[in-house]
């Protein structure tokens, strides 16, 4: 097994297993101000010292993690759960007006980057994480959408195509039975990459007001309200943000590690 899928698969599995936790523990309840406590260093009683309002950032952190989880893995699912289909569509109907339409349609979202999908997304609906999960979301579904498309377009002059054509199966029926499980590896890796690029656009999201709003705990929230302190508290600072660069770190190897264990044509060069 590689040794990135190793790593990455851990730190994965640390934050995940915190969010999960935050579900029925945390050190501290965050929604507990505690003014004499404010801005304290790590130490024994707060592992990760506290912020500017006497919060536990341990809690904190792990309240985030549930947050820009849950956000990035939605946001995946609408990309996958749309533009999977969407991409095996137009490979099915290759060169065909069909595939004109969603193949511009797709063109057309990646014009607009996801920050800006969010903002006039927020502009109508107001500022929220249902709302930044719909912003990342409908960025992700062209992702998923030309992934498919060229994967399955590969495909679909191979023999063992040919011959289920052959025997009468219809095209939707060749993308579902032949064409995904062939390409699902790809779509797996590509999830995981996504994923981590979720997690950065929840926490951008946030910093700049667009995502989760107070008292939702989020690690962009705490990096922007904790730009002021850098220079009297730095951790305050650097904990949520070794928390994004971990947990994104962590993803992507996971995603490499994948990547070399699915792919065979690496199998086939290390035997």
């Amino acid at each position: 097994m590689p040794r990135s899928l190793i790593l990455g698969t851990f730190l994965s599995v640390l934050f995940l297993g915190a969010a999960l936790l935050s579900f029925v523990w945390t050190p501290y309840d965050i929604q507990t101000l505690s003014i004499p406590s404010r801005l304290q260093t790590p130490s024994l009683t707060h592992w990760l010292g506290t912020d500017q309002l006497g919060r536990d950032i341990l809690s904190m952190i792990m309240m985030g993690a549930r947050t820009s989880i849950a956000v990035a893995l939605l946001a995946v699912g609408i990309g996958m759960g749309l533009g999977v289909p969407l991409g095996l569509l137009a490979a099915a109907r290759r060169g065909s007006l069909l595939d004109e339409l969603i193949m511009r349609g797709n063109d057309l979202i990646f014009a607009f980057p996801s920050l800006v999908i969010a903002i006039l997304i927020t502009a109508v609906f107001g500022a929220s994480a249902m709302n930044a999960i719909v912003a990342i979301g409908i960025f992700n579904i062209p992702v998923f959408a030309r992934l498919t498309r060229g994967a399955a377009l590969s495909l679909w002059s191979r023999d063992f195509i040919l011959a289920a054509r052959v025997s009468g199966k219809s095209a939707t029926r060749i993308s579902v039975e032949h064409i995904l499980p062939n390409i699902a590896n790809l779509m797996i890796v590509q999830g995981t990459i996504q994923f981590s690029l979720g997690i950065l656009a929840e926490a951008a999201l946030s910093y700049i007001g667009l995502g989760a709003q107070p008292p939702t705990a989020s690690w962009g929230r705490m990096l922007a309200d904790a730009q002021t302190l850098a220079s009297i508290a730095p951790h305050v600072a650097l904990m949520p943000g070794l928390a994004i660069v971990f947990m994104v770190l962590g993803l992507n190897l996971m995603g490499d590690g994948l990547r070399d264990l699915l792919d065979p044509r690496l199998q086939v060069a290390r035997t």
